[in-house]
């Protein structure tokens, strides 16, 4: 199954000294009602709304973390893995990439931190699910999961807006998921 995700806001650097819990999760919630719209859409896993509520519970309740019960797409109740393909849009200008905003891999370790569900009730900040996010959707069980990826850096182009802060990205996610027995094959 391939399809793709877009971000666009902050994406600092991930550091040992800021958790920035807060920060990802609501990076999470920018990508839950895309990951539920697929979720809801397409082909291999919409069900018939009787066995979609069965299997949407079971998963859910398998994942629970504070309040919150998450259904990950990419985990080990579908023995899934997956590829990510990010095109990483920056106001930088080329050549810029490590100086401004934080060192690129930092900053992919924090988006990373992002699409997987949370381990423990300290990683969600003290959010609360809103009646849409019963279950809330995400990419992944554990970031570990991503056997796979690249990313192509830019520069973004779109007029700045008054909220734009240094650290503004545009990202579109391309996921392939690939189940765990044809990887190595």
């Amino acid at each position: 199954m391939e399809f793709r995700l877009v971000y666009r806001g902050k994406l600092p650097a991930a550091t040992q000294t800021k958790t920035r819990a807060k920060d990802k999760h609501a990076i999470r919630r920018m990508f839950h009602p895309q990951l539920k719209e697929l979720w809801h859409t397409h082909p291999r896993l919409a069900m018939p709304v009787l066995n979609q509520h069965q299997i949407n519970d079971r998963l859910a309740s398998k994942n629970v973390v504070g309040h919150f019960r998450f259904m990950p797409l990419v985990g080990e109740y579908f023995n899934l893995t997956c590829r990510v393909d990010i095109l990483f849009l920056r106001r930088d200008m080329p050549g810029n990439l490590i100086e401004s905003g934080g060192d690129i891999d930092n900053r992919l370790k924090f988006l990373f931190d992002a699409l997987r569900m949370p381990t423990s009730v300290q990683e969600l900040a003290g959010a609360r699910p809103t009646d849409d996010e019963e279950p809330f959707y995400c990419l992944l069980q554990d970031d570990r999961l991503i056997t796979q990826f690249s990313v192509i850096t830019d520069r973004l182009l779109l007029p700045r807006q008054e909220s734009d802060g240094r650290n503004d990205v545009h990202l579109i996610l391309h996921v392939t998921t690939i189940p765990l027995n044809t990887i190595g094959v």
